[in-house]
């Protein structure tokens, strides 16, 4: 399949084109210093080695999946520094870049798919829920909280991700539903990474994802889902505008999945190399790093330290992972609901019954 040529047509928002160059978008300006594209940077590179990290632990037996954000790193980053205190994401199970932009600590997630935590983080707290498995879930999830910070008079936003293959989930659609009807302040975020597991986007949809919004009553913007100064711009203003009451968007991020769908997947089953490699030439690190070059905002004591601060972080996720003490089976289920419920607590004695009966089977 090779790549659409809408993606970079006059629909898709680019401000930083995969050479480096910086281009203007009279419809979705961006102010950033230099010290926020140095920061942008540095979020672009610690997120992909988190993400190589996981993908080498899972091989290694020390995760049961792993879920990659290869080449996803600038739409997520994009989108969560534009998220501000106050506003609440809701993400799938891919969303590790959008983690860290909330200052989620990796370690608990990679927690979650090493299995010893349903969820290492206070969601209040980071302004991110925990992910979700089931696909489109998360979305009336999102429209829920959304519409409660309407009746609280909030001036926040929810943003919700999800993938091209959720926009054909009934979730998603009726979520689209309440929000135009209801105007919520929601921002719903497709990551289009052109395969949902291995079926291609022309199996999704006839038409760009973007137009789909308007048939609901609401706008969709298109953006280079590459670029991450693109994805702040367009994500900036379509929160502001959802904060100010304007109600519900839709931001198509037009990117690709450069790795598996998961560590279980083998993309070179249903996909041609030669695809993976015309994408390897938008990828969305070196565009920022020929950028920061031509412009001179960096040198080589600024690599040479971003590539010690990666090294440390891989060791130090490595190390933390394999300290991670093994959960309770109170752990499972302490926080099903709010209030002790009698139908909880008595699984909680059949299962902790069942796992009694290996420790009988297996005494000398």
């Amino acid at each position: 399949m090779a790549i659409p040529t809408h993606a970079v047509d006059d629909t898709c928002v680019q401000l930083l084109t995969p050479e480096g160059e910086r281009v203007a978008n009279a419809d979705f300006p961006l102010d950033v210093s230099d010290d926020e594209l140095r920061a942008l940077y540095r979020d672009l590179v610690l997120v992909r080695r988190v993400d190589a990290e996981a993908t080498a632990l899972q091989r290694q037996g020390e995760l049961g999946l792993w879920a990659q954000v290869l080449g996803q790193e600038a739409a997520q980053v994009g989108a969560g520094r534009a998220l501000v205190s106050g506003d609440m994401a809701f993400p799938t199970y891919r969303e590790h870049g959008v983690a860290w932009c909330r200052g989620v600590d990796p370690l608990a997630v990679l927690g979650l798919f090493r299995g010893t935590t349903n969820g290492g983080w206070s969601p209040e707290e980071h302004g991110f829920a925990h992910y979700t498995i089931v696909i489109g879930d998360q979305c009336p999830q999102a429209v829920g909280y959304a519409m409660g910070m309407q009746h609280d008079a909030a001036e926040n936003a929810a943003m919700v991700f999800f993938g091209d293959g959720a926009s054909s989930q009934g979730d998603v659609n009726e979520s689209f539903i309440w929000a135009s009807v209801f105007n919520a302040p929601v921002v719903f975020f497709c990551q289009n990474n052109q395969w949902a597991i291995s079926e291609p986007l022309e199996r999704q949809t006839r038409i760009p994802l973007f137009q789909r919004a308007w048939g609901f009553g609401f706008p969709g913007v298109r953006v280079d889902g590459n670029d991450v100064l693109a994805c702040l711009a367009v994500s900036r203003q379509m929160l502001q505008r959802a904060r100010e009451g304007a109600g519900p968007a839709l931001i198509e991020a037009f990117t690709y999945r450069m790795g598996a769908h998961t560590t279980s997947d083998d993309p070179t089953r249903y996909r041609l190399d030669t695809d993976v490699e015309a994408w390897r030439l938008r990828d969305p690190l070196e565009r920022v790093r020929s950028f920061l070059h031509k412009q001179q905002l960096v040198d080589d004591a600024f690599f040479a330290e971003l590539d010690d601060e990666s090294e440390q972080l891989a060791l130090s996720l490595r190390d933390g992972l394999r300290a991670l003490p093994d959960p309770s089976i109170d752990d499972l289920f302490a926080n099903a609901y709010a209030e002790p419920h009698s139908l909880v607590e008595r699984q909680h004695d059949e299962f902790a019954r069942y796992l009694a009966g290996f420790a009988i089977e297996n005494a000398p």
